[in-house]
């Protein structure tokens, strides 16, 4: 059985940083794509990174220079690190398990998979 369980979330001032992490079990994630989305309030769910399996990352516009995608092989983690954090970043990030990475994230977005998510707030 596929388990994502996201941590790292908290409560931050604009400019800072957090580092999410997404810990899998039921499949190796060097053998399959993880990508990360996340929802806000009165906003649609927006596709934010993704690491395919041969290593390849796509990051969406919005985060595209400050986010960064990682994995840890031997810990079975995938890694989300955001600087220079700003307000409009504020949502619950979730961990997802896609068919394939792509620019446009859909395959994220319909993900079967997913976590229940980590909060980030960014406050001015």
């Amino acid at each position: 059985e596929v388990q994502l369980v996201e941590s790292g979330g908290g409560l931050v001032q604009a400019g800072e940083s957090l580092r999410l992490s997404c810990l899998a079990s039921g499949f190796t994630i060097d053998q399959y794509a993880v990508g990360w989305f996340r929802e806000a309030p009165g906003k649609q769910r927006e596709g934010v990174s993704c690491i395919a399996n041969n290593g390849t990352t796509y990051y969406g516009n919005s985060v595209k220079d400050r986010f960064t995608i990682s994995r840890d092989k031997a810990k079975n983690t995938v890694y989300l690190q955001m600087n220079n954090l700003k307000p409009e970043d504020t949502a619950i990030y979730h961990c997802a398990q896609p068919k394939f990475c792509a620019s446009s994230f859909y395959y994220v977005l319909a993900a079967r998979s997913w976590g229940q998510g980590t909060q980030v707030t960014v406050s001015s």
